[in-house]
């Protein structure tokens, strides 16, 4: 596809192009889960491409001497898992009117419901200019494809006008976010909550306590095969117990923790020397964000999940001086434990001009459920005062 002096090529796996060009496309704020060696790990261990559903064709802008220019990473989709914001009504719509719903082109992180770019851009190019072709450019790619549609998940505030301008649909999601308010503890954290959340905390905490329970918090630059592999075992337990199978492999474990390990931070729960269970966090200290991402556990103790994925995180916020522990999409329970719902957009676009009217009215319809939903929830504030809120 080419545009004025500038062409779009689609890529089959990120391999196709120079870690070093992908680098430089990256603004300080793109976060761990945008860089070379994050998307990578998922292509090379095959958690996404060949038969996933998650068919690899990143977008990319480049001039006449196919300099790079900018970047999207997308992917075509077979299915709608993985997501975390969930389209299913609108593909069971398509199939009852007999159209295909799938594949379509999503623009995302996967299996990862967290904020960033989408819209990549050199900084020795044209910003805006950029961007437009980007977006026009994913909509000439549903449209020659046969594609049904074009669903960009999460993507930064700035970014969100440049997709409204060429017809896209906002769609607002709730997440749960806890707020470091410059605490000193743990106590001091529980000292800011109301008394119903502090007495809740506490006793989960002290539902732990009566086991021997330790923990080991593992920095990503000192965690050994062994400690990955261990952590894997718990995760891949959790899907199991589900009965569902693990996104990740653990040769895609193993190779994250190996590339980029100053982006990960394990805990592990132990009893008696022996290891029950495990909670990954990866880290972005330029952003001043951790992402609780992932919890497994090979025995069951009461409230371990509570401490481990929550509350040993908080106490490694505070001590590192983060700013923002994102506990993962969904989740009205993490509010009793000090997180507060934020609200994040995603952006569609629909090839087809009806369901795309049908679409639009359900939005507008969503959009004045979820403000309310929001409403409803910040009368549930787990903090004392307003003052301590974002």
């Amino acid at each position: 596809m080419k545009q004025g002096a500038t062409q779009l090529r689609v890529i089959e796996s990120l391999s196709g192009i120079d870690e070093g060009n992908w680098s430089n496309l990256l603004a300080p704020n793109a976060g761990p889960f945008l860089q070379y060696a994050f998307l990578n790990a998922l292509e090379k261990t095959g958690c996404v491409g060949g038969n996933t559903g998650w068919q690899v064709a990143h977008l990319l802008v480049e001039d006449s001497e196919s300099t790079l220019l900018g970047a999207m990473p997308l992917y075509l989709k077979r299915h709608s898992y993985g997501e975390f914001v969930f389209d299913w009504a609108w593909a069971q719509a398509y199939e009852q009117n007999n159209m295909p719903y799938y594949p379509k082109a999503l623009s995302a992180i996967p299996f990862t419901p967290v904020r960033g770019p989408r819209l990549l851009v050199s900084p020795k190019a044209d910003r805006d200019a950029v961007m437009e072709i980007l977006v026009s450019g994913l909509k000439t790619l549903v449209s020659q494809n046969d594609l049904s549609s074009a669903h960009v998940l999460f993507p930064e505030n700035d970014e969100l006008e440049q997709f409204k301008k060429q017809g896209f649909m906002m769609r607002d999601s709730v997440q749960f976010h806890w707020h470091n308010a410059g605490y000193t503890d743990f106590e001091e954290f529980l000292s800011a909550l109301t008394m119903k959340r502090r007495k809740n905390i506490r006793r989960e905490r002290a539902a732990v306590a009566k086991h021997p329970i330790s923990y080991r918090h593992v920095p990503g630059s000192i965690a050994t095969k062994e400690d990955w592999a261990f952590f894997y075992r718990c995760y891949e337990n959790t899907y199991i117990e589900h009965r569902s199978s693990p996104y990740l492999t653990e040769e895609c474990v193993q190779l994250l923790g190996s590339s980029m390990p100053e982006n990960f931070h394990l805990i592990i729960a132990t009893i008696d020397e022996r290891q029950i269970a495990s909670s990954l966090l990866v880290v972005d200290q330029a952003n001043s964000k951790a992402y609780g991402r992932y919890w497994g556990a090979i025995e069951h103790i009461p409230c371990l999940h509570f401490e481990l994925a929550y509350y040993q995180s908080i106490e490694y916020c505070i001590k590192e001086g983060i700013e923002i522990f994102e506990g993962g999409a969904q989740g009205e329970h993490k509010m009793a434990r000090g997180f507060l719902p934020t609200t994040i957009q995603s952006v569609h676009w629909i090839e087809d001009p009806g369901f795309s009217n049908a679409v639009k009215r359900f939005l507008g319809r969503e959009h004045e459920g979820m403000a309310a939903y929001v409403d409803e929830l910040e009368q549930h504030i787990p903090l004392k005062s307003s003052k301590v809120l974002p």
